[in-house]
């Protein structure tokens, strides 16, 4: 009886039991036949991604014809169908509400813990108000917590380029405000990410105890739109990630 539950149980954890499956729902992101600079190869390809279901609803993302809406409830995320090692990521977003709150993971288990939020690094997206509407006994949290701070999460471990404790923050705030287009570029190369804001790099990570993982879109109570997303997956032999900034910045 006792090994009959255990079975079940595990069954379960790997989805056979029912809302543990991740659910398919949409394909969204560019497929273009541009080239990286590094090389004219079909292996310097952006292409698209495919999304499933982690523990939000389709009812909290709409594709709005090449806009991806996402409506902010409940707190969970959607992640890739494949998992990402070494990789270029694009992606415009804007909030839509004053101190929205989102971001994308990458490296993710996609395995939610107690706040419905999964491991991985996060790639914060906050709207520029989140700081005055966050002061907690007249102290206002630091403008950089909001303009791309990059930080492990469920465990994942990582070295800060700037550090605000283990978090690192960006060294320049170049974010817009609510209802205007931002544009992130992440550069992940074996276990470190450089982070792109509307077209400075600004910040980055390094020695993640995490390499690899999904790619996952945040749902955290506001409403968000991101467009143009897309992702170049970069081949075994690439060099370092400071060069591939340089040759795509």
């Amino acid at each position: 009886m006792r090994l009959t539950t255990h079975i079940i149980a595990l069954l379960f954890v790997i989805g056979i039991g029912g809302r543990a499956v991740a659910q398919p729902l949409f394909k969204f992101g560019q497929e273009t036949g541009d080239m990286a600079q590094s090389g004219p190869t079909e292996q310097f390809r952006w292409k698209g991604v495919e999304w499933y279901d982690v523990n939000t609803g389709a009812d909290t993302w709409e594709l709005r014809g090449e806009t991806l809406v996402c409506k902010g409830e409940p707190i969970g995320v959607i992640r890739s169908k494949k998992q990402y090692e070494n990789f270029i990521l694009y992606v415009e977003w804007k909030h839509m509400e004053a101190g929205g709150n989102s971001g994308v993971f990458v490296w993710s288990d996609a395995v939610p813990g107690e706040n419905r939020l999964p491991g991985g690094v996060e790639v914060q997206m906050l709207d520029l108000e989140w700081v005055e509407l966050n002061e907690r006994d007249g102290v206002r949290p630091p403008i950089a917590y909001v303009h791309g701070e990059l930080f492990g999460v469920g465990g994942v471990n990582t070295v800060p380029d700037n550090p605000r404790g283990s978090r690192s923050k960006a060294v320049e705030n170049r974010s817009k405000g609510k209802g205007e287009w931002n544009t992130y570029q992440v550069i992940c190369v074996d276990g470190t990410i450089k982070l792109s804001v509307n077209g400075k790099f600004v910040n980055g990570i390094s020695k993640s105890t995490q390499k690899k993982g999904y790619l996952c879109l945040e749902s955290e109570g506001a409403e968000i739109h991101f467009k143009n997303l897309r992702i170049m997956e970069l081949p075994p032999g690439v060099t370092t990630v400071d060069q591939t900034a340089k040759e795509v910045n």
